[in-house]
């Protein structure tokens, strides 16, 4: 799976690549020096890329993959490098040219991150949505949850403690797939969430989402409805990632 973006900006122009799946170190490791075996989940080295300069690979993604992000930029956050627009185009041919490697969209990417159970902004998580809601409670480190010297610590620290009125969670239903803002209900058909992403999964043949419900109906294997098209369909509480994830974490 490889998937391509750029941005261009005033102060930036950059190719930013997306490149996973299981034979993704295989192909990538003729075009660089470094070893990739050494480069684990979330590190990230500066190398050249089948000849390319200038090349930011960080090992990481938004797929549940393993895979890389590559990045080419002539001022890119820590580091300005020059790369002419032809190199651009070569490292994307020089990429597509083994058979291995395909072109995806971001629909592809996008059922991916479903499966995986990762969070997109504006979707399933955003300024009205705690940590502790989002059961991302993982991402604020020891340290920082008894300094709270964080942004919005007065009110996490203490859900971290306590009970929040509502949480996400991992659905699987059945029927006509459920999308965004598609209404949970509990077994009485009483109002008790909202779904926020969703859709058919590639992977299990079966329909996906997650969405916030009442904390009380939270708990894996709880037997709920969703609404789609003014129906009420059967659906699962069900733990994520739906489809175990394939990060890198070394040999």
């Amino acid at each position: 799976m490889f998937i391509l973006g750029a941005f261009d900006s005033a102060l930036i122009i950059c190719l930013f690549m997306l490149y996973a799946g299981p034979s993704m170190a295989q192909v990538l490791q003729k075009g660089v020096g470094d070893d990739l075996r050494k480069l684990t989940f979330m590190t990230s080295v500066l190398t050249p890329v089948f000849g390319i300069q200038g090349c930011r690979v960080t090992r990481c993604g938004y797929t549940g993959e393993d895979g890389v992000e590559i990045s080419i930029s002539n001022e890119c956050c820590l580091f300005k490098i020059s790369v002419p627009s032809g190199d651009v185009v070569s490292l994307t041919e020089k990429l597509l040219a083994d058979s291995e490697v395909k072109l995806a969209g971001l629909g592809a990417r996008d059922s991916l991150r479903l499966e995986a159970g990762l969070c997109l902004y504006g979707n399933d998580i955003d300024e009205t949505t705690t940590p502790v809601e989002a059961s991302l409670v993982w991402t604020i480190g020891k340290r920082r949850r008894q300094a709270q010297d964080f942004p919005g610590a007065d009110i996490i620290v203490p859900q971290i403690k306590a009970k929040t009125q509502r949480k996400r969670v991992g659905l699987i239903s059945t029927g006509p797939p459920v999308r965004q803002h598609t209404p949970v209900l509990s077994s009485d058909g009483r109002v008790i969430g909202e779904v926020t992403s969703g859709c058919p999964s590639p992977c299990l043949k079966q329909n996906v989402a997650m969405g916030y419900v009442e904390a009380g109906f939270s708990k894996v294997g709880t037997s709920i409805k969703v609404e789609v098209r003014k129906k009420a369909v059967p659906a699962v509480v069900s733990k994520m990632p739906f489809v175990p994830t394939k990060y890198y974490m070394g040999q």
